[in-house]
């Protein structure tokens, strides 16, 4: 009979921001079933803290040392790619911090050796931590389940990012193409685009109107508008920046049985007696609306985020519980993000599924062209070599 196990052995690669928050949660035991057993940063300075654990400068070292069953990712952007894939190669299961990578090209070829990979019981998770809060899933749960009928319309304003000079001059590579791959989309906002997808599925086409630079002395976008179009009929505006105080945080989506609007943590329900078209067709009225009810949705207690997705990676490996966000749904925001500078930078409509290689030329062109400086000398990227793979 073969041996059931009982913990699993992680590792940390990057231990900067929110790796070591991860590290630090494992070594405190506050994952169940699970326990610290190496960590891994170019940094030598961020391995100190966690003195008395097996520490690497070298990624590959940890993924070949035989001290790991799985591995979280929380390397700069770029970095995603290629560590995912030589850990899914050597036979270990991986998380990766958000996003999965920075454009759609580097997404495939990591699913690609996921599908790949030596032993069928590996997994391959993504932290979208926001998809176990309440809100967002009671929200999805009303809108999958028919609670609003047909969907006309969806809005997100989203500019509650507000940055400043001296977030963007804290990191060589921060907000620029060679470094980062993009902006507000690819770093402030990849769980609001997982979360658009996950409930709304994806869109057809896309139109967006990106500001580069436009509030910051950066490379990137820190502005952005965008149309989403639907074969159905369903259309989106997705509004985020980095540059505006005091900033919104407003999901408002309209269908034939009424409206649905998140904010600030509340969500409320004006439901329609009678759905919108049926009452326009049937009253005898010119000006009447339909008369509606008032919902306060009620919400449960906020769920743990990070640790919840630590927690039901350990569980999915040791008891086969389903995964909460696999990495397979990963692509899907990076495509959209993707889509969004793409058709900003070509100044038309997107149709998606995006053309992963023509992007990817696209981004190769904007960092080989760049010649952006930073204000003052800032710190190099906490990554390997500045590792890219564009499908070479």
């Amino acid at each position: 009979m073969q041996h059931r196990q009982e913990k699993v052995r992680l590792g940390v690669i990057g231990v900067g921001n929110m790796g070591s928050v991860h590290a630090r949660e494992l070594r405190a035991g506050r994952v169940p079933h699970a326990e610290l057993s190496a960590v891994c940063d170019v940094e030598p300075a961020a391995l100190e803290p966690f003195a008395g654990v097996p520490s690497f400068r070298d990624s590959s070292e940890l993924l070949r040392s035989g001290l790991v069953d799985a591995v979280i990712i929380a390397t700069p952007h770029y970095d995603h790619t290629p560590i995912s894939i030589d850990a899914l190669g050597v036979g270990l299961h991986v998380l990766s911090e958000k996003p999965l990578a920075v454009h759609k090209a580097d997404c495939e070829m990591m699913l690609e050796a996921y599908r790949r990979r030596p032993n069928p019981e590996q997994l391959f998770a993504e932290m979208f931590n926001q998809r176990l809060e309440p809100r967002f899933q009671k929200l999805r749960a009303l809108v999958q389940g028919g609670e609003l009928g047909e969907l006309h319309r969806i809005n997100w304003i989203i500019t509650d990012w507000f940055r400043t000079e001296a977030y963007y001059r804290a990191g060589g590579w921060r907000a620029t193409w060679r470094g980062e791959g993009g902006g507000v989309l690819l770093n402030q906002c990849p769980h609001n685009l997982d979360l658009w997808q996950w409930i709304f599925g994806m869109p057809q086409r896309v139109r967006a109107f990106c500001g580069f630079g436009r509030f910051h002395d950066i490379e990137v976008e820190d502005q952005v508008t965008a149309y989403l179009e639907y074969d159905s009929g369903i259309t989106g505006v997705f509004v985020t920046t980095t540059g505006e105080a005091p900033g919104t945080n407003r999901l408002e989506v309209a269908g034939e049985r009424g409206k649905l609007v998140l904010e600030g943590g509340a969500l409320h329900f004006t439901r329609n007696e009678v759905s919108a078209s049926e009452f326009s067709r049937t009253t005898r009225e010119r000006f009447a609306t339909p008369p509606v009810w008032n919902v306060q949705v009620p919400l449960p207690q906020a769920a743990p985020q990070h640790l919840g997705i630590v927690h039901n990676f350990v569980r999915a490996i040791l008891d086969g519980e389903p995964l909460v966000a696999p990495a397979v749904e990963g692509i899907h925001s990076v495509e959209l993000a993707n889509a969004m500078i793409y058709s900003a930078l070509q100044a038309e409509t997107v149709s998606l599924p995006l053309d992963s290689t023509a992007y990817s030329a696209e981004l190769e062109r904007l960092i080989r062209e760049s010649r952006h400086e930073k204000p003052k000398a800032a710190a190099p990227p906490r990554r390997d070599d500045f590792a890219r793979s564009f499908g070479s």
